[in-house]
């Protein structure tokens, strides 16, 4: 295997690994923060105790992102100097600004919210988590603008061999951002949901803490109803970005070899092992350009012409990417988004009619459950960064001029299978703790103050 590929192996690796935490940690911090809003508006103890149960959970799993996250970087010296030579001056600008603003943020009143129960204020206390519900999301903003400008490069010129930004807005306003970034979002607010869902349904199953779990399981689905649909739109926007942008993943993910217009949509299709022709499929007329353009003709280029036209813009080369991974990528993606709908419309009717710990075989399905946002995230991961081959930015960069051009191929295996052995002990040891924690459940409530007796003698 050639250093590109091992590199590319590594980095979709350790990425998976920080993603399992990444959207966890930005949703959970909302529905934390939420739950102590309950608390200090009505003064109720087991508003307290699902605050404390949760965000326990939010700190372990917090702590294991950071530490997943901080090898990516590195990366980009170690095996992607190339790259980061070359759009360093822009890409630099978004990870300086979300590691010295946001994350600082977020860990700083992280620290607070933890040993500052009883000792803080209760409003300063609560706007404490709120800052770290914000700083997450404003994290995870900064990363999508650098990923962004890989996806579709704007406010930047050629000077030299580098790549220079010009415009700092246009890189902050990019629009890949506002479609992106709205998807990313309600797709950690529904990990949490699930999260919640699925933890609460295992505490309901075993009678043990009901009221704590009947009321996060009412937040978990009510959560999940509202922003599912969300993910589904926010989804269906940045597909029709894409038709515009990068209309060979769109191709891709369709399976769509020749132009076609009006355009079928696929939803079984076989092609050669050369990615070139079709040999089977089952397609849906009209659909295709009805999610393209928002009506029923409209033309979409298929995978021949587009290799063709950008073989006359950029040279000769293979500018198709593996065709049946996003393909399946994709459909997983969908499958597990509207599973999760259906879940959650039955979830929040169980919670209308007060019967949530009536149905136990929908509680033993939850939490399996947590898994589907997981799924869909990270197939979802796979259709943008895989279906960008083969640039490591769009149109400007190839992914085989961004390695760094002296590290030997068994230097990168090396690492490869070190840090995927490390991380997978990390992520055992993780889960681990987790699963202690939920099994111990919420902290019992505290013991209402009693007078006390008088011994006789001092009451003779």
């Amino acid at each position: 295997m050639d250093p590109v590929t091992l590199a590319r192996w590594q980095f979709g690796m350790t990425a998976t690994y920080h993603w399992i935490f990444v959207p966890l940690t930005m949703g959970l911090s909302v529905l934390v923060a939420l739950m102590q809003t309950l608390y200090v508006a009505t003064g109720q103890e087991i508003y307290r105790r699902m605050t404390k149960f949760w965000g326990k959970l939010f700190v372990v799993n917090f702590t294991l992102g950071v530490v997943t996250g901080i090898v990516m970087e590195f990366q980009f010296g170690m095996n992607w100097s190339a790259y980061a030579r070359f759009v360093g001056d822009i890409f630099g600008a978004p990870l300086a600004i979300e590691a010295l603003l946001a994350f600082f943020i977020e860990s700083t009143f992280l620290g607070l919210w933890i040993f500052g129960w009883d000792r803080l204020p209760p409003r300063i206390h609560l706007a404490s988590i709120w800052l770290v519900a914000l700083a997450s999301n404003i994290s995870a903003l900064w990363i999508l603008i650098a990923n962004s400008f890989m996806q579709n490069p704007v406010g930047y010129a050629i000077r030299g061999d580098r790549a220079e930004m010009t415009d700092f807005f246009a890189l902050i306003l990019n629009p890949n951002v506002w479609v992106q970034f709205p998807h990313v979002v309600t797709g950690a607010l529904a990990t949490a949901a699930f999260f919640i869902l699925g933890i609460s349904a295992y505490h309901l199953l075993r009678g043990s803490h009901t009221e704590v779990f009947r009321r996060s399981f009412r937040i978990g689905a009510a959560t999940a109803l509202l922003v599912v649909p969300l993910i589904i739109l926010s989804g269906h926007a940045q597909a029709q970005f894409k038709a515009q942008t990068q209309p060979m993943k769109l191709a891709a993910l369709e399976g769509l070899f020749e132009t076609e217009n009006p355009a079928s949509f696929s939803l079984f299709t076989i092609g050669d092992r050369a990615g070139q022709r079709e040999i089977f499929s089952i397609r849906i007329p009209y659909l295709l350009s009805l999610l393209a353009h928002n009506q029923l003709t409209g033309e979409v280029k298929g995978i021949n012409d587009l290799q063709a036209e950008y073989e006359r813009v950029h040279g000769p080369g293979d500018y198709v990417p593996p065709a049946w991974v996003i393909y399946w990528s994709f459909r997983t993606m969908v499958g597990a988004g509207f599973l999760m709908l259906v879940l959650a419309v039955y979830a929040v009717f169980l919670t209308l009619g007060e019967m949530e710990d009536r149905r136990p075989r929908f509680l033993r399905l939850l939490p399996y459950a947590i898994g589907l946002p997981y799924l869909a995230g990270i197939a979802g991961w796979l259709v943008a960064e895989v279906g960008r081959w083969p640039w490591a930015v769009q149109g400007v960069l190839r992914l085989a001029d961004a390695v760094s051009p002296n590290v030997p191929a068994a230097a990168v295996l090396a690492t490869l299978i070190g840090f995927t052995v490390l991380y997978g002990v990390l992520l055992i040891v993780g889960i681990a703790l987790l699963l202690r924690f939920v099994r111990a459940g919420p902290e019992e409530p505290a013991a209402p103050a009693t007078a006390p007796v008088p011994s006789p003698a001092v009451a003779g």
